[in-house]
This record gives structure tokens, C-alpha cells and sequence, in this order.
């Protein structure tokens, strides 16, 4: 008998429990996920929307952020993953590796999957490829909308940078899709500690908010100038580095530095995860 197999359940294989396209289906089939792929997709829609109503500032002879988003696809599909970056991307990410967990615990269903049996660490495993997967098309499907938008609105210009330097169409695409990969890598650390505290909870909510409130207590460190040199290990404090990415060269010093940070947070939020959730008495 191979050592994948149980005495009492011959032909059992772990590997063959809680499949990835089972809990794919099962994920995809929940409320949360489509609200949540719904309201990134809804949002640049929404943005539109809302420059259509607002009403025209005074002139001042410089561009703000806004009207720079009004003048082509790629700087509105810019001014959408500003705008969502910092908040509802965090909320994003850690609602789908904070609800992993929990929500099978709160529903008292945990226990059941774990007799099927499924082991903990594929369990964990499972539940976290799925989740990673779903976080990666909602922060792909973000500009990918605000792309197809910006340029139905806006045109098919150029990527204009406050600076003034320019990217033409498809360059600023190309980047641009570079960029919501590198938020997708940066936000691991959100993934990697909502995971922990979903295995640490029955709580759902509590998990996710956890993570969001961590974030944005690390963003609110990183604007305290006084911290100095302090701040470079603030999870957040390369988050917005994929800017550089708008600039004709490229300085990949900062972003370098903040897919190595992100994922050495990630590393260790993971490993204490398993660590817990293999420990953990599992009651509901």
C-alpha cells in the first residue's frame, strides 16, 4: 500500500481530494466572488460615469490627475488602478484568502471536509491556489475593463505622465498590464497574512478585516516622514512603485524592492499558516 493510501479506505489517493476545478467551482458559485469580480469590473464604469456628472473646474493651466484621465484610454485605465490600488484591491485580495478558512469553520463544515479525509496541508494548499488565482484575475480584470473603457470614452491615445513624457497605445497597454501584475505580486503579503488569520479564526469577517485593517495601518505609518529609513520595511511602502512603469526608462530599483519585501512577508505569514493550521483542534 503506497503511503498516499489509508488502511481503511483502499484505492484512497490525497491526492485526488478537493481537486483545484472542484474548489474552483465551489468558489466561483459563491455570492462573494461574483460581487466581488462585479464590483472591480463595475468600477471603471462607475469612475466614467462620474466624470460625466462632475461639473468643469476653473481653469488653472496645469492638468490635474482627473483631466489627465479624460485625455485616453491608458491614463484613465492609470487613474482607475490609483484609485483602487490602495483600498479595494487590499479588500479584494484579503476577502478571498481571509474567507478561504473561515468561512468553512463558521459554517461548521471544516471538520467534515478534514474526515473526507482531506490533509490539512492540501487542504490549505487548495484553498490558496484557488484564492490566488481569483485575486490575480480580479487585479488583471480591473485594467483590463478600465483599458476597454478609457478608450471607448477617450480614445486610443498616448499614455501621457504628469511629467509630460509620453507612451504610445500599445506600449502603455503592455505596461500597464505589467503593472497589475506587479500589485498582484505586492499584495501578497495581504494574501499570505489573511490566509494565517483565517486558520486562526472561525470568523470570516474577522480575517478579512484583520488584513485591511493591517494595511491600512501600514500605509498610515508610511506617511510618518519621522520613521526615516524605518519605513522601507513597511509591507505597503513600495505598493505604488509600478508608476515607474509610466515613465519612457524604466527603474526597476523600487519594484525590485518591493516584489522581494512582498513575498518575504508572504513566506512567513504562509509558513506560520501551515504551522497553525496543522496544530489547530479543529471543533467546527
Amino acid at each position: 500500500m503506497s503511503s498516499t493510501e489509508t488502511a481503511g479506505a483502499p484505492g484512497y489517493l490525497a491526492a485526488r481530494t478537493l481537486r483545484v476545478r472542484v474548489e474552483l467551482a465551489r468558489q466561483l458559485a459563491r455570492r462573494r466572488t461574483q460581487t466581488a469580480l462585479g464590483l472591480v469590473a463595475l468600477l471603471p464604469v462607475l469612475l466614467w460615469a462620474a466624470f460625466q456628472l462632475s461639473q468643469p473646474g476653473p481653469t488653472t493651466g496645469s492638468l490635474s490627475l482627473v483631466d489627465l484621465a479624460k485625455t485616453s484610454g491608458p491614463n484613465f485605465t492609470v487613474f482607475a488602478l490609483f484609485a483602487a490600488a490602495s483600498f479595494l484591491l487590499v479588500v479584494v485580495v484579503a476577502l478571498f484568502f481571509g474567507d478561504t478558512v473561515a468561512s468553512e469553520a463558521s459554517w461548521s463544515s471544516l471538520r467534515y471536509l478534514l474526515a473526507v479525509p482531506v490533509p490539512r496541508a492540501r487542504l490549505l494548499r487548495q484553498k490558496a491556489v484557488v484564492a490566488a488565482g481569483l485575486s490575480v484575475l480580479a487585479l488583471v480584470l480591473l485594467p483590463a475593463v478600465a483599458l476597454l473603457v478609457g478608450s471607448l470614452a477617450y480614445g486610443a491615445g498616448d499614455l501621457v505622465s504628469p511629467t509630460g513624457e509620453s507612451l504610445g497605445y500599445g506600449l502603455a497597454a503592455t505596461r500597464l498590464l505589467l503593472g497589475a501584475l506587479y500589485v498582484s505580486v505586492q499584495l501578497s503579503w495581504v494574501a499570505g497574512l489573511a490566509l494565517l488569520l483565517s486558520v486562526s479564526t472561525d470568523a470570516p469577517l474577522g480575517a478579512v478585516g484583520g488584513a485591511v485593517m493591517l494595511s491600512i495601518l501600514s500605509q498610515i505609518l508610511d506617511t510618518i516622514t519621522a520613521l526615516q529609513g524605518l519605513r522601507n520595511y513597511l509591507p505597503t511602502h513600495y505598493a505604488t512603485a509600478w508608476s515607474d512603469l509610466l515613465s519612457a526608462q524604466v527603474d526597476w530599483g523600487d519594484m525590485t524592492r518591493g516584489v522581494f519585501s512582498a513575498l518575504a512577508y508572504c513566506a512567513v505569514f504562509a509558513a506560520v499558516a501551515v504551522w497553525r493550521f496543522g496544530a489547530k483542534d479543529i471543533t467546527s
